[in-house]
C-alpha cells in the first residue's frame, strides 16, 4: 500500500489491521520508501476490498507510480517549509496525467523541506526547498539522479518541473527503471532537457546524517511528536489496533519508523505508558532504530536463510549496533536502504557476508 509522504490516517490503520488479522499473516510491514505491505493473504478480496475502503487506492491505472517521500517532519519541527502540500498536489496531478501511467513503479520523487533528510535517499527526481516565504512564494532546487539541473518557484511550478522530468524520461529511455538505469548520454539528454526550462539552481547545505526520529520531541505548535520502531519492521496486527485507537495523525518514514503526531503531554505519556509493553520502541538506542531485513526464507523463495530469525538472535545475543545493518537473504538485497550502511548478506554456505554500501 503507498503512502505518498508516508501518511496515514488513523481510520484507514485500522482497517489494514483488521485486514492483517483475518486475511493476513498478523502484521504491517513498514518498507524503505515509507510504505506498508500486507504479506500472506488468504483472502485477496477481501483485501483488495479494505484498502479500497481506506482509500489507499485511488487509482488502478496510476497506483504503482505513487512513490512520494516527504521530509518526515515537515510542518512540525523545523525545515524550511512544510512540503506535505506538495505531496498532495505531486500526487493529485500524477493520477491525473495519462503519460505518468508509463513510469516504472520503482521511479521515486522526493521532496526535502531544505533539512537534506530526503536527498540522502537518492530519489529519481527530488524537490529541495531553498527560500520560502510560505507554500506559494517558496523557491526549490530541482535534483535529478541527485544532480541539481535548475531550480523553480511557487507549488505548482515545482511540482510540474517533476513530472516533467518524468515525461522526458519515458520519451528518451522507454521502459527504464530508474535515472541510475540511464547511460551517460541518456541521462545528459534527461538533465540537458530540465536545465533549458529551469532557472538556475539556488545550491544549499548537503544531505542530512541519519539520525533516528525516536523518542520523545517538542513540535514548533507547543504539541508533541512520538517516534518508534518496532522489531523487524512489523507492526503487529493488535498493536495496529491500538495506534489506531489515538487518533493522531500517522507517518511511516523510510528509515521504518512510525510518528505519533500532534499529541497534547498527558496524551503522548498514556501512549508510551501502554504502548511499550506492546513491543512499540521509543528508545532511539535500540538496536532496532538501526538494524532492518528483507522477508527471507520461507516467505521469499529467493532466499538462502530464514533471515528474520537470524537477525533476532543476532540482536538477542546482546552485540553492539554501532551502525545500521540491512539483513538479506540473497544479491537482490530487496529493502536495502538508500544511505550508507552494512550490508549483510545470506550465502549458499549457510553463512552471512558482509559489505559496506
Amino acid at each position: 500500500m503507498r503512502l505518498p509522504g508516508g501518511r496515514l490516517r488513523a481510520e484507514q490503520l485500522q482497517l489494514l489491521a483488521q485486514a492483517a488479522a483475518a486475511h493476513g499473516d498478523g502484521h504491517l510491514d513498514l518498507t524503505a520508501r515509507g510504505n506498508l505491505q500486507l504479506r500472506g493473504i488468504t483472502d485477496v478480496d477481501a483485501v483488495a476490498d479494505a484498502v479500497i475502503e481506506a482509500g489507499l487506492a485511488p487509482s488502478t491505472t496510476h497506483d504503482k507510480v505513487r512513490n512520494i517521500e516527504v521530509s518526515p517532519l515537515t510542518g512540525r519541527i523545523g525545515g524550511l517549509a512544510d512540503v506535505a502540500p506538495l505531496a498532495e498536489l505531486l500526487d493529485e496531478r500524477l493520477r491525473g496525467d495519462v503519460a505518468a501511467a508509463g513510469m516504472s513503479g520503482r521511479f521515486l520523487f522526493g521532496l526535502d523541506d531544505g533539512r537534506g533528510d530526503i536527498v540522502r535517499h537518492d530519489p529519481d527526481v527530488c524537490a529541495v526547498v531553498r527560500v520560502s516565504a510560505g507554500t506559494d512564494d517558496m523557491a526549490a532546487d530541482v535534483l535529478v539522479g541527485g544532480s541539481a539541473v535548475g531550480s523553480a518557484r511557487g507549488a505548482g511550478d515545482v511540482v510540474d518541473a517533476l513530472i516533467d522530468v518524468v515525461h522526458d524520461l519515458i520519451d528518451i529511455a522507454p521502459g527504464s527503471w530508474r535515472v541510475a538505469d540511464l547511460d551517460d548520454a541518456q541521462r545528459n539528454e534527461l538533465c540537458a532537457r530540465a536545465r533549458a526550462r529551469l532557472a538556475p539552481p539556488i545550491g544549499g547545505p548537503d544531505p542530512a546524517p541519519a539520525d533516528p526520529i525516536v523518542g520523545w520531541f517538542d513540535q514548533d505548535d507547543g504539541r508533541v511528536l512520538l517516534g518508534a520502531v518496532v522489531e523487524l519492521g512489523r507492526i503487529p496486527a493488535r498493536l495496529a489496533e491500538f495506534l489506531a485507537a489515538v487518533d493522531a495523525p500517522i507517518i511511516v518514514t523510510p528509515d521504518r519508523e512510525i510518528l505519533l503526531c500532534d499529541l497534547d503531554e498527558g496524551v503522548a505519556e498514556t501512549v508510551v505508558r501502554v504502548l511499550a509493553p506492546m513491543g512499540l520502541i521509543f528508545d532511539a538506542t535500540s538496536p532496532w532504530a538501526l538494524v532492518s531485513c528483507c522477508v527471507g526464507a520461507p516467505g521469499c523463495s529467493n532466499a538462502l536463510a530464514p533471515v528474520r530469525d537470524d537477525l533476532l538472535a543476532r540482536v538477542r545475543d546482546g552485540q553492539p549496533v554501532d551502525e545500521r545493518e540491512h539483513w538479506v537473504g540473497c544479491g537482490r538485497r530487496c529493502g536495502s536502504p538508500a544511505g550508507p550502511h552494512t550490508g549483510v548478506e545470506a550465502d549458499p554456505d549457510g553463512g552471512y557476508r558482509t559489505h559496506r554500501r
